[in-house]
């Protein structure tokens, strides 16, 4: 026996069935808003995060050195990737881009609640527009995704921030400010205690009086204090960006699921603008669901030219989690439309049934192992299936093949010519 590694996941056919539906549902309703599919390969050159986030993040890859030398790593995530895409097609790509996937990451890290070391995300992000009506389409997309899925708007909520307004607040005070050491302080607030939030904001150059004084601000309903307080036009701007996107997101009929939340500042130091998260609003997943924002400067830190950017996230992983709390999890059961059943030698005639059923776009199943009447019943009924075609030795000697629903037990006969003939989706009620 060999043991599965620890934060590797396995997933049978009846979970993995449940986990296609949801990948699907957040694929089309992403293909309903216009974004187009893209692939992307597991292994990136670590320099294309190391020159972003420093050497210390090759401690969360899977990195290694490849046969011909090349120090590369199996990917982390996909912004960087995406960015290093739209770099190398340049002017050739029409604006804006909008593109998405599905596909599996790896991070070398604690595995906890919804965390593991190969995860999988549905990617979807907007390329070329700094206009806050992206913002808005990216956070609608994501409530149109979940809501699809079952969800119901008292189960999340989408926690909305900008990160100029958290920089441009360090920035007003009166201390020499690690600007990026405070964000990322910020961003772990809510799973640490106090104390040691205001050591971080301490080591990050706030006094411990400037660190309680910018939690109070943090906390604030009324976003006119943070211009009042800072009085710059860098918070001013931002301040007036946050509101126009929270505008449009009203437009776009999403307004109610957002919350201004200044504590949520997403840890990637690319982000620039607004930011956001999504939680479940029980508090039984301890985790974000998903996050996202705006990273206006990634695409021209790569060399390319200056492009605005704005996307999110789904993790799978968080997301199984809140539809399993919600009760929305798509069930975790085979499905099968069609069994043909063969008897005796019969294997061309129920051959062909079974090829113009598939013709006809149904999941069909026929015996593959010689099995008995009963056995292949037995399977039938493993597998879900909503109607077997029993094609035996004495039905074809009549013409004819036997049709049973198998949710009632009701059977009756069908001309073994006329099945399916020119039906979709023939069924019992089609000849009884």
């Amino acid at each position: 026996m060999y043991d599965r590694l620890k934060g590797f996941r396995d997933f049978y056919p009846e979970e993995m069935a449940a986990r296609r539906a949801v990948a699907d549902a957040l694929e089309e309703t992403a293909r309903q808003y216009g974004f187009r599919e893209i692939g992307t390969p597991t292994l990136e050159a670590v320099d294309l995060y190391t020159d972003k986030s420093g050497e210390d993040i090759v401690d969360e890859l899977y990195a290694f050195e490849d046969k011909g030398g090349r120090h590369v790593a199996m990917t982390p995530e996909l912004t960087p990737t995406v960015a290093r895409m739209v770099v190398a097609k340049g002017q050739e790509l029409q604006k804006p881009i909008k593109w998405m996937s599905t596909r599996p990451f790896w991070r070398y890290e604690q595995v906890q609640q919804g965390r593991f070391r190969e995860f999988y995300q549905t990617n979807v992000d907007i390329f070329g527009s700094a206009e806050p009506e992206a913002d808005a389409e990216i956070l609608s997309y994501a409530a149109d995704a979940l809501t699809t899925l079952g969800l119901e708007g008292s189960d999340f909520e989408f926690r909305v921030s900008h990160r100029d307004i958290l920089g441009g607040l360090l920035r007003a005070f009166d201390a020499d400010v690690a600007v990026r050491d405070a964000i990322r302080a910020v961003d772990k607030s809510e799973k640490i205690e106090p104390a040691e939030y205001y050591d971080l904001l301490n080591d990050a150059g706030l006094a411990y009086d400037q660190a309680e004084t910018f939690d109070d601000l943090l906390s604030t309903d009324d976003l006119s204090e943070l211009t009042d307080f800072a009085g710059t036009d860098e918070v001013e701007a931002a301040v007036g960006n946050l509101q126009n996107v929270l505008d449009a997101a009203d437009d776009f009929g999403v307004r109610d699921y957002c919350t201004v939340s200044l504590e949520t500042a997403r840890g990637l130091d690319y982000y620039t603008g607004t930011v956001f998260e999504c939680f479940d609003t029980q508090g039984e997943v301890s985790r974000a669901v998903f996050g996202g924002g705006r990273y206006d400067d990634l695409i021209e830190s790569y060399g390319g030219q200056p492009t605005p950017a704005v996307g999110v996230a789904p993790g799978h992983a968080t997301l199984s989690l809140l539809l399993q709390r919600a009760g929305v999890w798509p069930d975790e059961a085979l499905s099968t439309d069609y069994y043909v059943l063969s008897v005796g030698d019969t294997r061309a005639t129920a051959s062909r049934v079974a090829r113009d059923l598939r013709d006809r776009g149904h999941v069909v199943e026929t015996d593959l192992a010689g099995r008995s009447f009963g056995a292949q019943m037995s399977y039938a009924d493993g597998v879900n299936a909503e109607t077997v075609v029993i094609v035996g030795e004495r039905d074809l000697e009549n013409g004819e093949v036997t049709v049973k629903e198998m949710g009632s037990g009701d059977q009756t006969t069908a001309p073994v010519d006329d099945f399916p003939g020119e039906r979709d989706r023939p069924t019992y009620d089609d000849f009884a």
